[in-house]
């Protein structure tokens, strides 16, 4: 019986920490890539059937563990200057940390911009808030889970995607998963600007 559990772990933490997307097409939000083929890996297949729409004074992700994955749903979220986005813990031990020096990290956030990090949270259901004052593109993670592609993004407001460090190509010091996920999000946001030069 541990040998079936332990097998089925292993399987189920792979499925989770490969690649988003195989063939090198540009993931967008129908789980195609841009040249109208199925993309190697669909948002639907995590639950993440998403479209990022205009911005709104306030929005909601969830940090979730399942089947041995870790994500924040959605990956995108959009708001106003001076909305708010809360953070839902549905299962799992996660955290919501900018991408920003105060938190000993590169710069993934508008210049300027005030960094949050909300700490470990593992009481399900627990909450977590931030309000965002600067206008642009934001990038964060899990502390525990950065390594397995637990990355999300806020926009603010109508950024100019090309004047976006988040937009920038990922740091050279990350593992690649990491640097995966970042550029499957920075697809994501620049289609969500109007920015979808591919």
């Amino acid at each position: 019986m541990l040998q079936l559990t332990g097998g089925a772990a292993v399987v189920g933490l792979a499925g989770c920490t490969g690649t988003q997307n195989n063939d090198g097409g540009t993931p967008t939000e129908s789980g195609h890539d841009d040249s109208g083929t199925e993309s190697g890996h669909s948002d639907e297949e995590d639950g993440h059937d998403e479209a990022v729409g205009a911005p709104s004074d306030a929005a909601e992700v969830n940090m979730i563990t399942e089947d041995g994955g870790y994500h924040f749903e959605p990956h995108v979220v959009r708001v106003n200057v001076g909305g708010t986005v809360t953070w839902h813990n549905e299962s799992g031990s996660h955290s919501t940390t900018a991408y920003h020096s105060d938190n000993d990290q590169p710069q993934l956030v508008p210049d300027g911009a005030a960094a949050w990090d909300s700490g470990i949270v593992s009481e399900q259901g627990a909450t977590f808030e931030h309000t965002f004052e600067t206008e642009g593109v934001y990038h964060y993670y899990c502390t525990p889970h950065e390594s397995l592609g637990m990355i999300g993004s806020v926009i603010v407001g109508e950024p100019d995607p090309h004047e976006q460090v988040a937009l920038e190509d990922p740091p050279a010091d990350k593992p690649e998963r990491v640097r995966e996920k970042l550029e499957e999000l920075n697809g994501m946001v620049s289609t969500a600007l109007g920015d979808d030069h591919e």
